[in-house]
């Protein structure tokens, strides 16, 4: 709580620098945020359900991290502008600053003489007159730049440090979710895998569509029947990790290759969920796809989640709606480079990808059809 206080304090403490401020500002509610979350984490421990709770709790550390991180690269985008003008007009200062300082220091009655006597002096005297208030606005404009440069370099220091407490946190938190998944007893299931037959399949097929039409063969003895019906959450579905639509389905990409489904860019380490209860058909290795999870959230109905770094449970469980499927692959970059402006507004930092395709009587559909893809996660 003292950060957010002190974050609060320089968001006020110069009340001329606007952007300033709106930078203090956004640094000091991504500040609330992790804090929330940070005493979430502590509640979680207790919690009957803890992979909800954890869950819960990974995902407002990513909210308030990203919230933190756009924060404070928005102040030192600004610091970055400010540096760049001041130094653009550094003859311009130095001049203006001589002027007022000959004007401050010249001997009152030196201003009021002149050598082409008392006209002369009445003529310099309304000059002066005339120039002496845009110098002083154009003073008063500088010591605002000069302010607000040194007002946002303090935000920042001060609020790197409740960024890398944050980070911390939301290691901590994934630690003890995979704990949690792990340890989990109270799934129901409606198959047990066949490692062997398993192996056999990913062996056997070079396609994602013919190993999705071998799944009924992975398990041992017949697959549980389900009368699960999530035809009206058509369309409305949330996407199952935080992102920005990269490419929709029969988009080309940079290598001209076009999918049937959609890619999402995420941040590294980012929480994967279920939209919606499912019965994990599949997870794990597959093909070049990376870690793979798929998803029957219904007969008939395939969810397929590929490229990310860790996939949670088990095939055959039968997962409620919100519940963790894996996290994404990378590493969660260091305070140097999230407070970098080098990709600012770019999505460089969003340097997962993960690859969303929906099939549905063994043949793939838009995605579009499910989910909600307009916006950015």
């Amino acid at each position: 709580m003292r950060r957010v206080l002190a974050i609060a304090a320089l968001a006020v403490w110069l009340p001329g620098a606007v952007a300033a401020q709106d930078a203090g500002a956004a640094a000091r509610a991504a500040a609330e945020q992790l804090e929330r979350a940070a005493v979430a984490l502590g509640d979680a421990q207790g919690a009957r359900n803890r992979v909800k709770a954890l869950t819960d709790t990974v995902r407002a550390y990513e909210a308030g991290l990203g919230a933190m991180r756009e924060g404070l690269r928005g102040a030192a985008t600004r610091e970055a502008t400010l540096s760049r003008r001041l130094q653009a007009r550094e003859q311009d200062i130095a001049r203006l600053l001589g002027a007022i300082q000959t004007i401050e220091t010249a001997p009152p009655p030196l201003l009021i003489l002149h050598p082409s006597g008392p006209l002369g002096s009445a003529r310099a005297g309304m000059m002066l007159a005339d120039v002496t208030p845009a110098l002083q606005a154009r003073a008063q404009a500088l010591r605002a730049d000069l302010e607000e440069v040194q007002t946002l370099r303090l935000l920042q220091q001060s609020a790197a440090n409740t960024l890398e407490e944050g980070l911390a946190g939301v290691q901590k938190a994934r630690a003890e979710l995979s704990r949690a998944i792990a340890n989990r007893t109270d799934l129901p299931r409606r198959f047990t895998e066949d490692p062997v037959n398993t192996a056999i399949l990913l062996d056997s097929t070079e396609t994602l569509a013919g190993f999705a039409s071998g799944l009924s063969h992975i398990a041992l003895g017949e697959i549980a029947g389900t009368d699960a019906d999530i035809s009206d959450l058509k369309g409305s579905l949330a996407l199952p990790v935080q992102g920005v639509l990269l490419h929709r389905a029969g988009e080309a990409d940079a290598a001209n290759i076009r999918r049937d489904g959609i890619l999402v860019a995420t941040r590294p380490r980012a929480l994967v969920t279920a939209p919606t209860a499912a019965t994990i058909r599949y997870r794990g290795p597959l093909l070049d796809m990376g870690n793979v999870m798929i998803l029957e959230p219904q007969a008939g109905t395939l969810f397929v989640f590929a490229g990310l770094g860790e996939v949670y449970g088990e095939a055959g469980q039968v997962i409620p709606a919100g519940t963790p499927v894996g996290l994404m692959g990378g590493s969660t970059a260091e305070n140097g480079a999230i407070l970098s402006t080098t990709g600012d507004g770019t999505g460089t930092d969003r340097s997962e990808t993960l690859y969303i395709e929906v099939r549905e009587a063994g043949t793939a559909v838009n995605p579009d059809i499910w989910f909600e893809s307009d916006e950015d996660g």
